[in-house]
């Protein structure tokens, strides 16, 4: 059953790598860390939500926002298949209700900030930028070629994007739900910047990352997703 129809459009996508043994206590039971090439990242992720429909309704005011998240990523194996999903830190929407029904329903971790975004499109140039505010504003600003592109197999556009599963670490219980959508084109990153403060978005295990570069920065299209109600599987 789908939970949740929308767009998720011009994913912003922030990779570190990071120390494994930092993800340890955020990992859901029935899991394990998923490396790409040796490497354990987490991804700052900035993004539009539009044309939202909950159990197919839309919901007056809360079809089209902005959501940014920190995220890693994970494998579970089933019935001698590999599920690859990701596991989130920390959600950040501008709408109160939308971290309700997200904290109540799916058991995330959605946090309510003040958020904006700007879209730029000038001739072959295509500017994004993602804003939200704690005490201060923070902001992921991306500058890209204005033409998309299909992702190359078995690449780390592949890896990052190619993940269908979100688990959720409740206490002892873990909860898995499915996303549904096509493979993304990927847009050529020029330049970006980065005005973000990890330790006071997401607290002292996160404060590393204020100290590395990005081991790469990628612009995702994005596609109509859906989102099946969760299952518990432990």
């Amino acid at each position: 059953m789908n939970f949740l129809k929308a767009e998720w459009r011009k994913l912003a996508i922030i990779n570190y790598e990071i120390n494994p043994e930092v993800l340890q206590p955020y990992l859901p039971k029935g899991t394990e860390l998923d490396f790409y090439k040796g490497k354990c990242y987490v991804s700052l992720v900035g993004f539009m939500f539009l044309n939202t429909r909950l159990l197919g309704l839309p919901i007056p005011f809360h079809r089209n926002f902005e959501e940014v998240n920190l995220r890693f990523y994970v494998k579970k194996k089933e019935n001698g298949i590999w599920k690859r999903g990701v596991v989130f830190i920390k959600e950040i929407v501008p709408k109160p209700a939308l971290s309700l029904v997200a904290n109540s329903i799916y058991k995330e971790n959605y946090h309510t900030m003040p958020m904006k975004n700007q879209i730029d499109e000038k001739g072959d140039e295509l500017q994004i930028r993602y804003s939200w505010k704690d005490k201060s504003w923070h902001s992921i600003q991306i500058t890209a070629e204005n033409t998309a592109k299909p992702l190359e197999e078995n690449s780390e556009f592949e890896f990052i994007t190619e993940h269908y599963f979100g688990f959720t670490k409740k206490e002892n219980t873990t909860s898995e739900y499915q996303v549904c959508h096509p493979k993304w084109e990927c847009y050529t990153v020029k330049e970006y910047e980065l005005k973000v403060d990890f330790q006071k978005i997401y607290g002292n295990d996160f404060e590393c990352l204020n100290h590395q570069k990005p081991i790469s920065v990628m612009l995702a299209e994005g596609s109509e997703i859906q989102v099946k109600t969760k299952k518990y599987i432990s």
